[in-house]
């Protein structure tokens, strides 16, 4: 799941006084970023990536209509929720603002019980929302690298000759180390050996497998444990160089990011062992 932290709301005014007034009443509870114009909001979403917009209307350079679609019209700040805050009032001016993209209004002078409760209701809108999405990319991700490995491999068995299975086994483990990295590199945080272990295990359990470290009390020797197979899929029976495939992304990834770096498998549950036991280890 996300990380929980601290929600960032961007609050868009050309006049600072009223910027200053919606930042103290949501400081406490938000991470509150400002923009005094259009041009500048729009640039502080490509940076900041806020998960929900307080927005003027009546600016100087691009008014809050032009601003809000924009951010509607772009598949990336799309889901954004914005509110716009304006002392415009017509019935026309909201059609124009629901016409844009707007999810809510306020209207200037805001009252600070009715800003706490829109943010927050479409706070925890946004909250489900990127549930959903991460959610969404962890079975794409789970679907995508089972149907590379559990379908492909038992047919590949059974096609090639003893010779060959060899370079399609480090074929498919280039594969799934590269799409690893395009999805985990930016958590990885600090190269350290624990580090390197979570992130392993952070994988093989948006595969749907059970891994943790069970032992890491000294700096070069890290043991992974796994109590529940990614590839025990619709009862099959877990195939043993699966294990084998598991064993060459633990040491390729490992090797990449760390000095001297080896994996040794203690345990496998393709071997009908009780659960799976990786050691990593540095010099």
């Amino acid at each position: 799941m996300p990380e929980i932290e601290m929600k960032k709301i961007l609050v868009v005014d050309d006049e600072p006084m009223n910027v200053e007034l919606l930042e103290a009443h949501l400081a406490r509870d938000y991470n509150v970023i400002t923009a005094f114009s259009g041009e500048e909001a729009l640039e502080k979403i490509k940076n900041e990536d806020p998960d929900l917009i307080l927005l003027d209307i009546m600016m100087p350079d691009i008014d809050g209509y032009e601003v809000c679609r924009t951010i509607k019209s772009d598949p990336k700040t799309q889901f954004i929720p914005i509110i716009l805050v304006t002392a415009l009032f017509q019935r026309d001016d909201r059609i124009k603002g629901i016409e844009a993209g707007a999810d809510d209004f306020l209207t200037k002078p805001v009252d600070k019980l009715e800003l706490v409760t829109r943010v927050k209701s479409l706070m925890q809108i946004k909250i489900l929302h990127d549930i959903l999405l991460f959610e969404r990319d962890r079975l794409d991700m789970q679907n995508h690298i089972r149907s590379i490995l559990t379908m492909m491999i038992p047919l590949l068995l059974q096609m090639l000759p003893f010779e060959q299975k060899h370079i399609i086994v480090s074929q498919m483990t280039d594969m799934v180390e590269r799409t690893i990295f395009e999805k985990y590199e930016n958590e990885l945080g600090e190269l350290s050996l624990v580090n390197v272990g979570g992130f392993l295990c952070n994988f093989m359990n948006d595969l749907g497998g059970k891994f943790f470290i069970e032992n890491a009390e000294t700096e070069t020797e890290c043991i992974i444990k796994g109590t529940c197979c990614p590839w025990d899929v619709d009862e099959i029976p877990i195939n043993p160089i699966m294990c084998n495939i598991t064993r060459g992304i633990f040491s390729r990834i490992a090797d990449r990011l760390l000095d001297d770096a080896e994996v040794d498998v203690l345990k496998t549950i393709g071997n009908d062992d009780d659960c799976c036991l990786f050691e990593i280890t540095t010099n």
